[in-house]
């Protein structure tokens, strides 16, 4: 299938520059394009996956992708879609962000294969300019009114508290000089980003037009949303989804996805995972016959957890899954046990009650507010309902020690089959 039939069967195509001629000019020899990353973070975040699984699925096309990380244009900030000036970075910090970002990329793209992937900073060929320099050979091509006509720039003009910065201003000219560049060093000639990017694509298409009279193509994706037209990509309880491990666990990411809704579910499938569309038609067909089944949310998680953190990241984050649902505790941290067990009733006792003789489980069963009393306690433990990191406790004489930690100050008790609650020993 021509990858750009795929890209929009997949829903991933939003403009083009021209619907009519782009699958034949793809077709007719391998092309080179290119996405933008802003380097905001240390870390690539769920809104950027769009773009790059675009670059990743042109590259298995056959085609060239380079991923542009912004370090130039990051130290301005793009005003598209915003309502505020974002605050700037110091060279320092984006020079960290470029790196880290550069080096998540590579679990995407091929950079070494018949189609090798580029990785380039927009700062250094920008940051070669004096000011006057760019003003004579790269201003004196750009068209002010062309500026003035996006809606990006436009939305922020209209505003009476706060308008719009010369620096913000000066963004879309930096932008489009991008694709100049990239066209006149690796014969790039296809643009791709969100679209909120539709100006700053198109700006540079012209631009190129009047610096080298070349023509050039842009296509956009859609934003990441949900049904409802909300932004995807936030956790209630973690914020941002981050593709870094330590900013969001392999857990956090994976139950991420497993709580993606019916509603959304089929669009992330065709976004993030490389299923054949049969698959996607029948996790479709099944989830019409079977609402709520969660077998396309499974699908979606094991793929896209695979994808970003590997098999050891997806195979921890199915322990950690398994253990909120009953599976013996071993082999977490604290920091995991945090996540998992997060919306927990947990309480601080001294490490010096697991010294020595230890704390008796029905002591430990009261304090963590599994048991009203004693007594409670006791028949609980009785009856086989008392458990120390998901395995059952034998006997009311039984004293917990260090050694009964799951992590490494934590203890997880439960009390029938669903009533957790976790100790801390500090």
């Amino acid at each position: 299938m021509n990858v750009l039939a795929d890209l929009r069967r997949r829903g991933m195509v939003h403009q083009t520059t021209d619907d009519t001629g782009l699958p034949a000019w793809l077709d007719a020899q391998p092309r080179t394009l290119y996405a933008g990353f802003d380097p905001t973070a240390d870390s690539l975040h769920v809104g950027h996956l769009v773009a790059m699984m675009i670059l990743r699925r042109f590259q298995r096309a056959g085609h060239r992708p380079i991923a542009v990380v912004g370090g130039a244009t990051g130290m301005i900030g793009d005003p598209s879609g915003k309502s505020d000036e974002r605050n700037l970075l110091s060279k320092e910090a984006l020079a960290a962000n470029v790196e880290a970002m550069g080096t998540q990329m590579r679990r995407f793209l091929d950079f070494d294969g018949p189609h090798a992937a580029r990785l380039v900073n927009n700062l250094d060929w920008i940051g070669r300019f004096s000011y006057l320099d760019f003003l004579r050979d790269v201003g004196k091509s750009f068209s002010v009114n062309v500026m003035l006509s996006k809606d990006s720039v436009k939305s922020r003009l209209e505003r009476t508290d706060s308008g719009l910065s010369y620096t913000e201003f000066s963004y879309m000219l930096l932008q489009a000089y991008d694709f100049v560049h990239l066209n006149q060093e690796y014969g790039c000639e296809l643009q791709v980003g969100g679209s909120d990017q539709w100006g700053n694509i198109t700006a540079g298409i012209d631009l190129a037009r009047r610096m080298r009279s070349v023509q050039l193509y842009g296509m956009t994706c859609p934003l990441l949303t949900d049904a409802e037209g909300r932004k995807m990509g936030k956790s209630e309880k973690t914020g941002t989804v981050w593709l870094s491990p330590e900013k969001t666990s392999p857990y956090a990411f994976y139950q991420y996805w497993i709580n993606v809704t019916d509603a959304d579910v089929a669009r992330c499938l065709g976004y993030f995972t490389d299923l054949a569309h049969e698959e996607l038609d029948a996790l479709d067909a099944a989830r019409a016959e079977n609402p709520g089944q969660k077998q396309s949310q499974n699908r979606l998680a094991e793929e896209l957890t695979r994808l970003v953190h590997g098999d050891e990241g997806l195979a921890k984050a199915k322990r950690a899954t398994q253990t909120l649902f009953g599976a013996e505790i071993e082999n977490v941290t604290d920091a995991e046990l945090g996540e998992i067990f997060a919306d927990v009733p947990s309480r601080e006792l001294p490490r010096s009650s697991l010294e020595e003789a230890g704390l008796n489980i029905v002591d430990a069963l009261v304090s963590a507010g599994l048991a009203k009393s004693k007594s409670e306690a006791r028949r609980a433990v009785e009856q086989g309902g008392a458990y120390v990191n998901n395995r059952r406790v034998e006997g009311t004489a039984t004293q917990l020690t260090t050694s009964h930690l799951a992590g490494e100050s934590t203890m997880v008790l439960r009390s029938g089959r669903k009533n957790y609650a976790v100790l801390r020993f500090v």
